[in-house]
């Protein structure tokens, strides 16, 4: 296998940190994993290897956690002003802007997402994140409460940091959730045991090194590469107060399990299977560019994607046509060349997932409107896909395939109910989004329809403000905003008799 740089267009800095060892962050200090072992890491544009990067097992997990452990018992971080800690995530947000071009070159790499998504929505999106957080360091307060005992009493409330936390994130944002987590956990005063999904390691090891760099204390944030093994031993740790996992429903489901041997606290953002709803009134101009965009931003790889598209019967024709015109628009190829706005999907095996649901959804009676096969033999490219004739019960339209395929189903009336009984069926309830005018319309059957983030008049809207997260097994708790900032916290109750 030709392990020479992947791509041409890569700049001096990423280069130069691809050349490095990509070792492990415990405790301040980057090293090998307890057991010598490697894996490798691909760039999904070409299949080529990247790099070797150390592979921690629960030996590692144990010495993370230890010097998470020792960080918050006995170090500085939990111990600084509100203001302080404040000001050390406003460095590691300067840091990122500063470095902003080397890691969307990374996480393109590593990921396959266009260039221009990862420096003008993730890398940004993370900066933002961190300075909004780092905003509520000064003002996580408690209450003083006015009690009803006889007597006299000072009573009041506390929040303080619930202590050292693993999060295990995902391959398909990989920075950006990153900084989801570690932000509000940071700013709490937890620390942190942090591992990446074992298919995109490099964006979190180099933002490690910016973590070193910004004056974080050392064990306050200890960064794991690894497989599925260390995610386990991460979720069972005795000794972890917290875990916080974003991935599938599958895999969530495990880490609960493993999580109940000590009752440790869990947040959990999981799959979906997000309904966009045309209504005929809806403005053409903005409706169909917003259904294709939500369901292909991020080649379909993202968990609030618009993957069930229903229409009125009205503008059935007109809508579809239109998204299949889009889909014609994106130019697929190497997130690294430029122009290129559709990038490969993450690895063979997710590859050949998405064609066998394509393959399925044909048996089942399925009509491929535009798209559904791969695309060439080098990389991981699969065209974007619309099925048409789709009903309820195929697995296309029920289960998450987690790639640029949409279920376009027809709606004849207006009954609101009976649209979002249809929306609403299915395990999931992370987002839907509602395309319409009528304003009325819109606010009523966005109360109807079970999801966490409902879009009117668009898709895939986040902001640092809003909280993140979905109903039914979509997950538990949410990220972003305020909500996020209490999900690490622990409220103690002070009744003090005077």
């Amino acid at each position: 296998m030709d392990t020479s740089l992947p791509h041409s267009r890569l700049g001096k800095a990423a280069s130069a940190f691809l050349a490095g060892k990509h070792r492990l962050l415990i405790d301040g200090e980057r090293v090998d994993a307890r057991s010598g072992k490697t894996f490798e890491t691909f760039d999904p544009g070409t299949g080529r290897l990247i790099a070797r990067v150390a592979e921690a097992d629960a030996a590692d997990v144990d010495l993370a956690v230890a010097a998470a452990r020792r960080a918050f018992e006995s170090g500085p971080w939990p111990r600084m002003s509100p203001a302080e800690r404040s000001r050390v995530l406003w460095k590691l947000a300067d840091l990122m802007e500063a470095n902003r071009e080397e890691l969307a070159e990374i996480e393109t790499l590593n990921n396959g997402k266009p260039y221009q998504e990862s420096l003008t929505i993730d890398v940004p999106d993370c900066i933002n994140v961190l300075r909004y957080t780092a905003g509520w360091a000064t003002k996580i307060t408690g209450e003083t409460i006015q009690v009803s005992a006889p007597g006299n009493w000072h009573v009041y409330t506390l929040r303080e940091p619930v202590g050292v936390v693993g999060q295990i994130i995902p391959w398909n944002f990989p920075l950006q959730v990153a900084v989801w987590k570690i932000a509000p956990a940071l700013t709490a005063g937890c620390t942190v045991i942090l591992k990446p999904a074992e298919q995109t390691p490099l964006s979190a090891l180099r933002l490690g090194q910016l973590i070193q760099e910004a004056g974080f204390p050392d064990g306050v944030v200890n960064i794991l590469t690894g497989a599925g093994a260390a995610g386990a031993a991460i979720a069972a740790h005795p000794d972890i107060d917290k875990v916080s996992f974003t991935g599938s429903t599958e895999v969530g489901r495990l880490i609960v399990k493993a999580a109940a041997g000590n009752l440790k606290r869990v947040s959990l953002e999981l799959g979906g299977k997000s309904p966009a709803i045309v209504f005929p009134d809806a403005d053409m101009s903005v409706a169909i560019p917003g259904t294709a965009s939500a369901i292909f931003y991020t080649t379909g790889q993202c968990c609030t994607a618009g993957s069930r598209l229903y229409i009125h019967r009205k503008i059935y024709d007109r809508v579809l046509a239109g998204v299949a015109e889009e889909a014609g628009k994106l130019k697929i190829g190497h997130g690294l060349d430029p122009g290129s706005n559709l990038g490969p999907v993450i690895s063979d095996e997710q590859l050949q997932r998405i064609t066998g649901y394509i393959a399925a959804g044909r048996r089942e009676g399925a009509e491929v409107v535009t798209g559904g096969k791969r695309v060439g033999e080098t990389g991981w490219f699969v065209e974007p896909t619309i099925l048409a004739r789709t009903t309820p019960a195929m697995s296309v339209v029920r289960e998450e395939i987690f790639g640029p395929v949409v279920c376009a189903m027809p709606f004849d009336d207006d009954d609101l109910d009976r649209i979002a009984r249809e929306a609403n069926a299915g395990s999931y309830g992370l987002a839907a989004s509602i395309w319409t005018r009528d304003l009325g319309i819109a606010h009523k059957m966005a109360k109807r329809l079970q999801a966490g983030n409902i879009g009117i008049n668009n898709h895939n809207f986040a902001d640092p403000a809003l909280p993140f997260g979905g109903y039914k097994q979509s997950g538990w708790g949410r990220e972003l905003g305020y909500e996020s900032i209490r999900l690490y916290t622990e409220l103690k109750a002070v009744a003090a008799s005077l």
